[in-house]
């Protein structure tokens, strides 16, 4: 009888301890609930609030032809169309927006287990859901939705996950496109209280070959807004049912910025070999560096989100 109590009181002790460890680490990788505040200073012109890349700069972009032709008929008015005011990225734009982030998990009652991550919603697009319960992939037929189909795992401490079935968006906010058939796979990395988010964008219709993009965001004291914005259609300057657009040919930008800072057209234009150290050396000789800076006043020459002008 003593026997059969110590046992007992030994495997009730090892089953609390077992408790007690789980209930003070998390057994899916780490920690990643909490409010994300976006450090922008990443990549300051593509991702500062109301700013982004100059209109005709793709560089470091490896765009097939197909994607080029798309990108230099694109106009940045087309956001202002009243039938897209209210519209939604694609889950692309957590690695190119300006905002924040809010996620949280999702579990399972029984077991503690998460179920699914969610990237809550902001201004620009919905709430992503992160399935971690092994659920497949729809089939290609499936209806793509503005949110895409996220799946997710765990390697080591580092959450990397796979969407598909996204809608057609962007890979840079001047437009440069990203199709239907494009997906992404992210890492989710924290170090203390950042967090930094590694992604690969492979599309078939536009790029030559994958695309990285890495943001970095800083845990922040306060909460950030989990659910989607309101929206409401105004005027804009746009008419409805008018695409604003430019014709084969005729972007008034192709040029804007050789002219600005004397970089050779072809690296503009971007392609993978633009990505490359040794696509410098390809046009060392092309490269015509400015005699001086024409803002005004010049004191500003170089500073954040000024420009100078083009005689």
């Amino acid at each position: 009888m003593w026997r059969m109590t110590s046992s007992a009181i030994v495997v009730v002790a090892a089953t609390s301890a077992l408790m007690l460890a789980q209930g003070l680490s998390n057994p899916d990788g780490i920690e990643l609930s909490g409010s994300w505040a976006a450090r922008n200073f990443t990549d300051a012109i593509g991702n500062m609030p109301g700013g982004g890349p100059r209109p005709v700069d793709y560089m470091g972009i490896p765009l097939n032809d197909t994607g080029r032709a798309w990108s230099l008929i694109y106009s940045q008015s087309q956001v202002s169309m009243p039938e897209r005011i209210c519209d939604y990225y694609a889950p692309t734009y957590i690695a190119i927006g300006p905002m924040g982030l809010r996620i949280w998990p999702e579990s399972e009652m029984l077991t503690g287990s998460t179920t699914a991550w969610i990237i809550g919603g902001w201004a620009d697009f919905v709430p992503i859901t992160i399935w971690m319960d092994g659920r497949p992939h729809p089939s290609k037929y499936a209806a793509h939705e503005k949110s895409g189909f996220t799946t997710g795992v765990w390697e080591d401490d580092v959450l990397v996950t796979y969407t598909t079935h996204m809608e057609a968006g962007a890979i840079r906010r001047n437009g440069v496109p990203s199709s239907d058939q494009a997906t992404m796979t992210a890492r989710f990395s924290r170090h203390d209280d950042v967090l930094t988010i590694t992604a690969r964008i492979d599309d078939p219709i536009y790029l030559t070959e994958p695309y990285y993009l890495t943001r970095s965001f800083r845990l922040a004291r306060a909460p950030l807004n989990p659910a989607t914005h309101p929206c409401t259609v105004t005027n804009e300057g746009v008419e409805a049912e008018r695409v604003p657009h430019y014709y084969p040919g005729q972007n008034p930008f192709l040029d804007e910025l050789t002219k600005l800072y004397g970089i050779p057209q072809e690296a503009v234009l971007g392609g993978a070999e633009t990505a490359l150290p040794e696509f410098r050396k390809k046009i060392k000789d092309k490269y015509v560096r400015p005699s001086r800076c024409v803002s005004v006043p010049a004191s500003t020459c170089g500073g954040p989100g000024t420009y100078p002008p083009i005689d």
